[in-house]
């Protein structure tokens, strides 16, 4: 999918709301364990209910993995649905890969090539050749980490040595580096809601690029704020809420208290877009 094609759905739908697929079989509804395969029951009521509302699923793959084979095909199915039912729909698969040039041109063809993600989440913790095979791939995208919402974020990522960084925190470094790296047009960056303050600073950086922003909702973060000082002119934005659409409800009724939350998100970006 290009950016130009993510773009005109948002302004469609008046949405910029990306739903993540995080399924704990402890926390669906205990009627969908009976059938052969709850998590891709789970997805697919979820995806059914809100696909009108949101312009992005993002499956953490954690939450799959951790099922071992049976979640991985899960997460084939999953993908799969999406792409032939609502190809529309921008998709990302929440891996946080990030090795050796080898290594990540394997993770890279896994999630593009084989499962047909449009997008993938990468740690940039070891430089430009362990994200630069992500970015070889036309029309896909790489979301690269850059001021995460979770409290670990202070060990590293707001580091300012004067003497390596030039008096500038690490996540700066990060963004102003990864610019100049091959094929850096297909980079986006995933920038924590509870962390609002510093989109002004980010902006500076990167004012072009789409910013995947998760915290609002569960964690806390405000709607309001990340637009206030993260929107640019195409928008740029693609808000996550995962928790508190997917387990609105754990009764038969899951799948429409998950719409209802999505929508309430909806209409306070569709006001926001004006």
């Amino acid at each position: 999918m290009t950016t130009e094609q993510l773009i005109t759905q948002i302004r469609t739908k008046k949405s910029f709301l990306c739903i993540g697929l995080d399924v704990d079989l402890n926390k669906i509804p205990e009627h969908l364990l009976q059938t052969e395969d709850p998590i891709f029951e789970f997805n697919k009521a979820i995806i059914d209910a809100t696909h009108d509302l949101c312009v992005s699923y993002k499956p953490n793959t954690a939450f799959y993995e951790a099922y071992g084979i049976k979640g991985w095909q899960s997460l084939e199915k999953t993908i799969n649905y999406i792409n032939e039912k609502y190809p529309e729909i921008f998709t990302i698969a929440d891996a946080k890969r990030g090795d050796i040039g080898n290594t990540s041109s394997m993770y890279a063809r896994a999630f593009f090539n084989d499962l047909d993600f449009d997008s993938v989440t990468v740690a940039p913790y070891m430089g430009k050749d362990s994200v630069e095979p992500f970015l070889a791939f036309e029309d896909k995208h790489t979301i690269m980490l850059a001021l995460t919402s979770n409290e670990g974020a202070f060990d590293f990522q707001m580091q300012n040595d004067p003497e390596t960084s030039g008096g500038k925190e690490l996540y700066k470094v990060v963004l102003e580096t990864s610019k100049s790296w091959k094929n850096a047009h297909n980079l986006m960056y995933v920038v924590g809601a509870t962390k609002a303050e510093y989109f002004t600073e980010i902006r500076k950086i990167v004012p072009d690029s789409f910013l995947l922003v998760p915290g609002v909702g569960a964690q806390g973060g405000s709607l309001a704020e990340v637009c206030k000082y993260g929107m640019n002119q195409n928008v740029g934005l693609l808000i996550n809420s995962s928790r508190g659409i997917i387990y609105a409800s754990n009764g038969m009724d899951f799948a429409k208290k998950a719409r209802e939350e999505a929508l309430k998100l909806q209409q306070e970006m569709d006001e926001i877009l004006g």
